[in-house]
């Protein structure tokens, strides 16, 4: 049984709901006043608070700014971009691991655990410390005490990233009321600022990942018709880029590998983003660092730049793609593009975006703040500042579980609206059956060794009845938030056990992102082996009725013809019963059903018999 332990931060009905873009490379928190949502600056007047987080030597953390001077001078002690750990692996960083300077301590393998100097911290922990100085700009500038925030998340965080968000949130004393998925996030920001309905697409690429939405805005309704990303994908990419050949060419020039140094990587790397940065309004511009009494300097026009990272930018169009054939809509019927994330300001991603939907993106909003202010308007919406607005958001992937024959049972399809639910009666395959296992499933192909496994639990103590007779009822209940709840009753008796789905950290994000792809490349061959495993429960089904039925009395008086084509039939079946041809496994059972017509017909004239004996008209 988990626990939750509650602490008292003050009177919550005077606390301010507040919104919060938790990013990979800066973080904000907004408000909503009379005029509409505000991000919220820091002590010194900045909006934007590096997702940073440094454990100095004397016993204390800092956060942001003060964390970026200290990832130059002590690099073992400072972190960043932690998002792109949050609910992962240690199997699933270890490109991370060769160029970020994170250092694991031993003991990670479920749960990671990074060394900040003799402090070891888990990412929601880390996070948690840019949430706490968030809180704090927004207690300052507010006046009161922020205990409840709606903090966004990419729309396609698994249900272990999202789980480490809500942790983290609760570690920094927040009540996290509701995680939005951050292009949905920056609708309603896009929506309360220009009133508009119709049809937006929301292209998102932020530090660490990349989200596409389209979304329907009619009347203050906000409804997501279809989303993708790839959670892997984002600014830190391009920087990683540069520097690789940065380092090569100071490698060439200086004979030395500096790879392993963090001072030198982290003076590269800021040398690296300001280059990037000034490309975005210069035709060239310098890369240029010094350490250890050596300079490097390297000239880089746009036009080099843009070659350099024209297979990422291609990255983000296959997704756009596939969100614009998943919302049944053609790039005609897109009303609006809007730009949200630091990584968008690059004049060669608004290209292809202005390419792919045949319209110029919006960028009146600073892409650097639109999800943050998105996030205040929802929090408007649940603390009712806010009445005219409703956000309806999605679910990336779908969710089932596995049934007979190694077979995936979807009950709520990816791109359905939550909250949602699904209910779907199932039944026991062995006679007498005391225990069903229920194994809960993510994932868009048709069988289950495909798939993604959530969770499993053990529906005990059901009543003992033929196969097929039982009937269990399984329902999937997902909150706003996209964490999911299962529960499984037996109707008979009315016993039920529930679990809900927690963090199962490990999953790479390759796989999440492939699971879609996968499923169209290889729906054809899905659903052939599906009707093939089908057509063998149904043999399996008819078979054991046969055999069972040779030991009843009817079986006696057939006479040796009937008797001898049964039995070919049955013959006939289990040749066939491992074919890879659904079609002639179904023949063979049409074949079984029709010589054993006579023998069901005596059966059932023998029970009718003997339920009649005695009895008087």
């Amino acid at each position: 049984m988990s626990q939750v332990f509650e602490i008292d931060f003050g009177d919550h009905r005077q606390s301010k709901l507040v919104g919060i873009d938790l990013g990979t490379t800066n973080s904000l928190v907004a408000f909503l006043d009379l005029t509409g949502p505000k991000v919220i600056p820091g002590p010194e007047g900045e909006k934007l608070v590096p997702s940073i987080v440094s454990w100095t030597s004397d016993g204390r953390f800092v956060v942001g700014n003060e964390a970026r001077r200290l990832l130059i001078d002590q690099p073992e002690r400072t972190v960043y971009s932690v998002k792109r750990l949050m609910g992962r692996g240690l199997a699933d960083i270890q490109d991370e691991l060769k160029l970020f300077p994170f250092r694991i301590s031993p003991g990670s393998d479920s749960v990671l655990r990074l060394e900040l100097g003799e402090k070891v911290l888990t990412p929601p922990e880390i996070s948690a410390q840019v949430l706490l100085q968030l809180k704090r700009n927004a207690e300052a500038f507010l006046g009161e005490a922020v205990t409840q925030a709606v903090i966004t998340v990419p729309a396609y965080f698994n249900d272990a990233q999202r789980q480490a968000t809500k942790d983290a949130g609760r570690i920094a004393g927040l009540e996290v009321l509701r995680l939005v998925n951050e292009p949905t996030a920056a609708s309603l920001a896009y929506g309360l600022d220009t009133r508009n309905s119709g049809v937006v697409a929301v292209y998102d690429l932020g530090g660490g990942t990349f989200d596409i939405s389209i979304l329907r805005l009619d009347d203050g309704i906000f409804e997501v018709l279809a989303t993708n990303g790839d959670t892997h994908l984002g600014g830190d990419d391009i920087d990683n880029r540069l520097i690789r050949i940065a380092l090569e060419d100071i490698a060439g020039e200086w004979g030395e590998d500096i790879s392993r140094s963090g001072p030198a990587v982290q003076l590269l790397r800021r040398a690296v983003i300001e280059a990037k940065e000034q490309l975005s309004y210069l035709p060239f511009t310098s890369i240029q660092m010094e350490y250890r009494g050596k300079k490097y300097q390297r000239q880089i026009t746009r036009e080099l730049f843009e070659s350099l990272i024209a297979g990422i930018v291609d990255r983000t169009l296959g997704p756009c793609r596939q969100c614009i054939q998943d919302s049944g809509l053609s790039v005609e019927q897109i009303d609006e593009v809007v730009l949200v994330g630091g990584s968008t300001r690059i004049p060669m991603v608004r290209r292809a975006v202005e390419t792919l939907f045949k319209a110029k993106p919006h960028t009146e909003l600073n892409p650097d703040e639109v999800v943050a202010l998105g996030a205040a308007v929802q929090a408007g919406i649940l603390s009712g500042d806010v009445e005219d607005h409703l956000l309806l958001d999605v679910t990336p992937l779908s969710l089932g579980i596995e049934t007979m024959g190694g077979v995936a049972s979807k009950l709520i399809h990816r791109n359905s609206t939550i909250p949602a639910s699904a209910t779907e009666a199932f039944t026991t395959a062995v006679d007498g059956q005391r225990n069903v296992l229920i194994h809960v499933l993510q994932g868009e192909r048709e069988l289950v060794k495909d798939c993604r496994s959530l969770a499993r639990f053990e529906l005990k103590d059901i009543e003992p009845l033929p196969a097929g007779a039982a009937r269990i009822e399984v329902r999937f209940l997902i909150d706003a938030n996209g964490i999911l709840n299962v529960s499984a009753r037996d109707q008979r008796t009315g016993k039920e056990q529930s679990v809900e789905v927690k963090p199962s950290y490990g999953l790479t994000e390759e796989q999440v992102e492939a699971m879609i792809r996968e499923s169209v490349e290889k729906a054809e061959e899905d659903f052939a082996e599906r009707q093939v495993r089908e057509a063998r429960l149904e043999a399996d089904a008819i078979l054991a009725g046969a055999e069972k039925a040779r030991s009843n009395d009817a079986w006696m008086e057939l006479n040796d013809e009937e008797r001898a084509a049964i039995s070919d039939a049955v013959n006939q079946l289990l040749l066939a019963y491992h074919s890879s041809d659904h079609n002639l496994i179904r023949a063979k059972i049409h074949e079984l059903n029709t010589a054993t017509l006579q023998l069901a017909e005596t059966m059932m004239n023998t029970a009718v018999k003997a339920a009649l004996k005695g009895t008087k008209l």
